[in-house]
């Protein structure tokens, strides 16, 4: 047994209303840039709907993640070595730019500086790529307009297997928000997928990352993501992806989507897994089975056996208290109420979700019945077969029994919590009819409900000397022009705003032009370009000049 830690992520659907201030936070603070206009870390998807890029979940064009050989082996979907390397130069299983949208702006300036004239100047879209004049028919969040209309129903790619219990009434459908990360996979197959390497999976919290000196752009790994989370910025030639915003969760801080939510939906905490067990749970093959396949890989951290294991693995006191103080573990393990996205892709994936029980509720009340009423709620989720499908097409691998069980316990939550709101005698069968008791109950609401900060994000901070280098970085919104906040750097327009510095992270700035890690010292012989701001003449750059010490700068 390998015990190692996983920093990951659960979502509440039922407490998201579509307001895309994820989105628009994570967008100023990570790719705000040139050659990133496209990108969104962090997207709100309305569904029914085709996602972003377009019909990514549909694994037959985009050939993401693994499938299990003959063998019983895993296998990239989209070929392994050999493969690739006849393709390196070309790679077509991936969404173009219109599966994206094009980006584009408007011309302000026409607005202020038009001469006076008859009519109202217009302010008509450009293209970011061309500079032409175009006709926006796409974007991010398209689907907010036409989810659960025909207009694209028939394209979804989840019911499409379902299409013979769908029916395509307006008045018959319904629709939620998924907002979606990267998953940071135990299992990851855009790792698996990168010919030159960059790609790799942190040891320490899981984090997925992308070495942006190692990366060459052979796109390979948006290819092998089957979420479709990498993304190319065609300006620098390199891939780049969501971060977990490490820089924010080494210093104890929640991510810039987390912190910003209105909803209040998401939580942060770590997971104990042990890592030989990955691939066995990973190539089970039952598709069915994989949910449990995955859970089975969590350590409980309060098990006394577990915690000497991790200890000898070295994982820190602090995150082994923070491990089990995890909102994460207890809704994934402990109350079993949040789901893996898509776990027929075989990736493990780390940010899971709690299904939406409103749809239900609002159904129940709408016929007149009381949408609180046990009796009620767990006959109409057995009944309400098109919302359980979608929602195991997408969290279950198609099977609806683990959803209805989800969706059985949220509405028993609701129903005994009403009673103990309401002064009456909470009903102890409601509790049992799901496996629980009345106290587990109770504190699964004070999690879903009534959390307070410090409960719903988990975050061990970094040692105190990483964390001194670490304070600079990060990517914090609360100064006045702050990243993304507007307004062009002295280099253009993507260089940003200064960042305000301090005397004591000169030196941690200076550490980190030269180095690999944020938190590491500098490594002999290689620079990090893409940190490196110009000045100076960082170690490794040029050749050392004669007399000069090993790896230093050579006089100027």
């Amino acid at each position: 047994m390998k015990i190692m830690a996983q920093m990951s992520m659960v979502m509440n659907l039922d407490k998201c209303i579509g307001c895309h201030t994820c989105s628009v936070t994570c967008k100023q603070a990570w790719t705000n840039r040139t050659g990133m206009e496209y990108v969104w870390f962090n997207n709100v998807e309305t569904r029914p709907g085709l996602g972003y890029p377009r019909t990514y979940q549909d694994q037959e064009r985009w050939q993401g993640g693994w499938v299990r050989n003959r063998r019983g082996k895993l296998a990239l979907r989209a070929g392994g070595r050999w493969k690739k390397l006849a393709t390196i130069f070309s790679n077509p299983k991936m969404p173009s730019i219109h599966d994206y949208y094009e980006p584009w702006t408007y011309e302000y300036d026409k607005l202020l500086t038009a001469p006076q004239g008859k009519h109202t100047p217009v302010a008509r879209p450009k293209s970011l790529l061309t500079g032409e004049d175009m006709a926006i028919g796409w974007s991010a969040n398209w689907d907010d307009n036409l989810a659960g209309s025909v207009a694209t129903m028939q394209d979804d790619p989840v019911l499409k297997h379902m299409s013979e219990h769908v029916t395509t009434e307006l008045e018959k459908t319904f629709m939620f928000y998924l907002p979606r990360i990267c998953e940071h996979c135990l299992n990851p197959s855009c790792v698996a997928s990168c010919p030159s390497g960059a790609m790799y999976k942190r040891a320490e919290d899981g984090i997925v990352l992308v070495d942006q000196d190692q990366c060459r752009g052979w796109r390979m790994c948006v290819t092998g993501c089957p979420y479709k989370k990498v993304y190319f910025n065609h300006k620098t030639g390199k891939a780049e992806k969501c971060t977990l915003c490490y820089p924010r969760l080494e210093v104890g801080l929640p991510t810039v989507c987390s912190e910003t939510c209105v909803g209040r939906l998401r939580y942060l905490g770590l997971v104990l897994y042990d890592a030989d067990r990955v691939t066995e749970a990973a190539s089970v093959e039952d598709e069915h089975q994989l949910l449990a396949a995955q859970r089975s890989v969590f350590l409980d951290p309060h098990d006394p056996a577990v915690v000497a294991a991790a200890r000898r693995e070295g994982i820190p006191d602090d995150w082994i208290e923070a491990a089990q103080a995890s909102p994460v573990w207890r809704l994934i393990s402990e109350f079993e109420v949040a789901l893996p996205l898509h776990p027929e892709y075989r990736t493990m994936p780390m940010v899971w979700y709690i299904p939406p029980l409103s749809p239900v509720v609002d159904v129940v009340a709408s016929s007149g019945n009381d949408g609180e009423d046990p009796r009620n709620l767990f006959a109409a989720i057995s009944q309400l077969r098109i919302p359980l499908e979608y929602l195991a097409g997408l969290f279950t691998a198609g099977d609806p029994a683990p959803v209805e069980r989800v969706l059985r316990r949220l509405a028993a939550m609701r129903s005994y919590m009403r009673d103990v709101n309401l002064g009456n005698e909470p009903r102890e069968e409601t509790a049992a009819a799901v496996g629980m008791t009345g106290t587990s109950v109770q504190e699964m609401y004070r999690l879903l409900a009534i959390a307070k900060y410090e409960d719903r994000y988990v975050i061990p901070t970094a040692h105190a000397g990483a964390a001194r280098d670490l304070e600079e970085i990060a990517c914090s919104l609360d100064y006045d022009g702050g990243p993304g906040m507007g307004g062009a750097g002295p280099f253009g327009e993507s260089s940003g705003p200064p960042v305000p510095a301090s005397v004591e992270t000169f030196h941690a700035l200076a550490a980190r032009q030269t180095g690999d890690t944020a938190d590491a010292p500098p490594t002999s012989g290689r620079v990090n370009l893409l940190n490196w701001d110009g000045r100076g003449k960082p170690a490794g750059l040029f050749p050392p000049s004669p007399g000069a010490d090993d790896g230093g700068p050579g006089p100027a």
